[in-house]
């Protein structure tokens, strides 16, 4: 593999969570600018995740059909296009259906980037490049709203659209200049939907595939709790100023950086097998930490953030390992079931963002309980992974 595609891929992979979180401090001045009341805002987080969803699932089974380049170029067209409307919405209304188209076309560089891992490299050197597709996937929700924060304060929420359309056509000419197509013709899938239908039937139920997806998908889980909720808990509970929010937030990025780097050193001494028990089990002594110190208030702002950055360190070791052993028994059919692993995992980090906004109370409590339930979870799969291999 060139040394400049897994460049390419993670500035692909970026797109995802660099839309998701971005635009998260402009929430009060969007509801502000449409009337909409606070909380309204977030109906464009739900069209953007409902995006994702349908978006990773079709793109899956287009990329087996038609190779990786042509679904990938169309996909960073269309959310260029549809990222561009965002910025010109005028109301809430049209921006949550932009951003569902938004999401749709971000879809392909979420689930084709992971199938060209796939298709080039498997073994110690796949979860050497994944590491660092999730890598990019971890770090950049943690500092985009960072720079968020920093484009609301200089010229309002609208501009943080067009930094995300510029990002995007630039990722489009990117993958028409450089990207080279993985699957070759004689690989791909040609049938019909029945066809296509059974194939992701087959991958959904493959016991290796389900336990490694479903356990990445308790960690995003966990990581989108904290995500949704930080906002309210850094502002509006411990009463930092935005700008102060946004440079902290950024700071919880060094756990997942750190775990992401030290993590092929790790697969390849430990193997992936144990370096998934100890993470899972480290995440659960984090979370009770946290809930420890949330529910009783102990330490402040000061016992908050420390477990979160170590919970964000075992995430960074689990996310890579349990995507590397989705795709493992999976080769001609990476990009359904890169497709699928998507889907679940972030229909499931929705449900982690739902709980935390029916729960808000104002304190960090609900955050940290929904964080402790993701890790039990955690662990019982990772269980479940053990027993299936």
């Amino acid at each position: 593999m060139p040394f400049w595609l897994p460049l390419l891929l993670g500035f692909l992979t970026a797109i995802n969570p660099i839309s998701t979180d971005m635009y998260l401090p402009g929430f009060p001045m969007m509801e502000a600018e449409f009337g909409s009341g606070t909380g309204g805002a977030q109906v464009t987080l739900a069209t953007w995740f409902l995006g994702l969803a349908v978006g990773q699932v079709t793109q899956g089974g287009l990329s087996d059909r038609f190779g990786r380049r042509g679904p990938l170029m169309v996909g960073t067209v269309l959310y260029t296009l549809a990222t561009i409307g965002c910025a010109l919405a005028p109301s809430m209304g049209w921006l949550a259906a932009f951003r569902f188209l938004e999401a749709f076309g971000a879809s392909a560089s979420s689930v084709i980037p992971r199938a060209i891992v796939r298709d080039k490299v498997t073994g110690l050197e796949a979860a050497r490049i994944m590491s660092r597709l999730i890598l990019v996937m971890g770090a950049a929700p943690i500092l985009a709203p960072s720079l968020g924060g920093l484009l609301l304060g200089v010229a309002g929420w609208r501009s943080i659209f067009w930094v995300m359309a510029a990002y995007g056509a630039l990722s489009g000419l990117l993958v028409w200049w450089l990207l080279p197509d993985t699957l070759p013709p004689e690989r791909r899938l040609r049938h019909g939907p029945a066809a296509l239908l059974a194939n992701y039937i087959r991958v959904l139920t493959e016991p290796v595939f389900l336990t490694h997806a479903l356990l990445g998908a308790a960690v995003m889980f966990c990581m989108f709790a904290y995500i949704s909720g930080a906002p309210a808990i850094y502002i509006e509970h411990f009463g930092m100023s935005p700008g102060s929010f946004a440079i902290l937030f950024g700071c919880a990025a060094a756990g997942f950086i750190g775990g992401a780097q030290v993590n092929p050193w790790l697969v390849g001494r430990f193997g992936a097998g144990r370096v998934l028990t100890a993470a899972s089990l480290a995440l659960l002594g984090c979370a009770s930490v946290l809930a420890l110190v949330s529910w009783t208030g102990w330490g402040g702002i000061w016992g908050f953030f420390p477990p979160i950055v170590l919970m964000l360190t075992a995430s960074s070791l689990i996310m890579p390992n349990s995507a590397v052993g989705s795709l493992a028994r999976h080769g001609q059919r990476a990009g359904t079931a890169s497709a699928l692993m998507g889907t679940l995992q972030f229909t499931v980090a929705a449900l982690g963002s739902a709980a935390v906004g029916a729960l808000a109370n104002g304190t960090p409590g609900p955050v940290a309980g929904v964080i402790l339930f993701g890790a039990v979870v955690t662990v019982m799969l990772n269980g479940l992974r053990r027993r299936y291999g």
